[in-house]
């Protein structure tokens, strides 16, 4: 008795079915899709129950025929699906890694590149979870702040990855003596590592965080990280040309904190050096012509002030609403996530073609995505760009998990 159609869990997107379960919830793609990663060692029992529950409720509203023959082929046909993708799950993983404020995977990939193995992902923003389920074959969980998400986090892993957004401390956390992190994604960071005490904090955040508020906000992150959860902290602000070899100017600040109770040789850990710089925006930018809707056709408003400043091919400009930028280091300028709106922070070159914007390819390539087999979902232009200027530059965060697996 076989499915004569082909089950995908895309199909979970049509929301007839929901009619059969009594109480839809929003994470049953992500569940499904956890338990199936899982589903070969042991981390898939705290999935299992809920995807099952699931699956049987989907597949029987699609076959009035017997629900357990059926459900076990589209287990297969679903687990096909998450296991055939570009990045997959390290066979011989050495240590478990949840990847929160995920993103598009800058950090997955780089502690996948050195032995690790996901067991937890989290990413709100709907467009950036259809980048990660395409290269990842898993869909994250949505919003952390909520309990029932945090919830679903595997009792036990190793490290815990967070490129958390930056968000202003409360003037009622200073007058706290700098313990008060509630009302800011700090907190729910704060949450899991208070209850989960995983053996290393891996965080990373805009250069801004140390200044900010005349660097209070960095000191409650310190003081919270240290003081009441009992962590040592490393912390450095590195730059993706310097120290990934990547030629995009993109200075953040990284914070490394071990657990001394679980990490014994904790006192080891150093940051990357610096490198030399060996690639050039030549080594990243497509060759040929590209898509019309990249180029500003000489009857554009602005046209006259680009063809003025934009005169050379090896550099990248920067459009800033009114006027160009020409960026000195003969790299790329920082990669914002405003960039595909507004008009603003606009990344701009000159090829043989004419004066154009960054496709969205060579953005995500200016982050060290290996764009040989990384997959561009089909969504807005405006989004990739957003999700670019939001990564972390991988080859970066691999160099600090290599000197963090050290250690461990």
């Amino acid at each position: 008795m076989l499915i004569k159609e082909k089950i995908s869990i895309e199909e979970f997107d049509d929301k007839s079915y929901q009619i059969r379960l009594i109480e839809p919830f929003e994470e049953e793609k992500a569940v499904l899709t956890h338990y199936l990663h899982n589903i070969h060692n042991g981390v898939s029992k705290y999935y299992k129950d809920e995807a099952l529950t699931v699956l049987k409720n989907y597949v029987e509203y699609k076959n009035e025929i017997e629900v357990s023959i059926v459900a076990e082929e589209a287990l297969q046909q679903f687990l096909f699906e998450v296991e055939n993708v570009p990045f997959p799950t390290p066979e011989n993983y050495t240590f478990k890694f949840i990847d929160l404020f995920a993103g598009i995977g800058g950090f997955r990939i780089a502690m996948q590149n050195v032995g690790g193995k996901c067991v937890y992902t989290s990413e709100w923003n709907k467009d950036a979870q259809k980048t990660y389920r395409e290269n990842f074959g898993e869909i994250p969980f949505g919003d952390i702040t909520k309990e029932r998400i945090k919830n679903y986090i595997p009792t036990e892993f190793d490290v815990l990855c967070a490129g958390f957004p930056c968000q202003a401390f409360s003037i009622a956390g200073y007058q706290k003596g700098f313990t008060d992190t509630r009302g800011t994604l700090f907190f729910d960071i704060e949450k899991i590592i208070e209850k989960h005490r995983p053996k290393v904090v891996f965080l990373e955040n805009v250069k801004n965080l140390v200044s900010h508020d005349n660097g209070k906000t960095f000191k409650v992150i310190i003081e919270i990280l240290e003081e009441k959860l009992g962590y040592k902290v490393f912390h450095k602000v590195l730059n993706s040309m310097t120290h990934a070899n990547v030629p995009q100017n993109r200075e953040r600040i990284f914070i490394v904190a071990f657990d001394p109770k679980q990490v014994k040789k904790y006192k080891k850990f150093k940051f990357p050096s610096e490198i030399k710089l060996t690639k050039t925006i030549h080594d990243i930018l497509e060759q040929g012509k590209q898509d019309d809707k990249y180029y500003y056709p000489e009857n554009h408003q602005y046209y006259p002030e680009l063809a003025k400043t934009i005169t050379k091919k090896d550099t990248v400009y920067q459009w800033r609403r009114v006027y160009v930028r020409e960026n000195k280091s003969n790299v790329c300028p920082t990669l914002t996530a405003n960039m595909g709106a507004g008009g603003h922070n606009v990344p701009l070159i000159k090829d043989d073609f004419g004066i154009r914007k960054l496709t969205p390819k060579e953005c995500f390539a200016f982050q060290g995505y290996p764009m040989n087999k990384y997959i561009l979902p089909p969504v807005a232009n405006s989004k990739l760009y957003m999700q670019a200027g939001n990564s972390v530059t991988t080859p970066l965060i691999e160099r600090i998990s290599n000197e963090i697996i050290k250690v461990l």
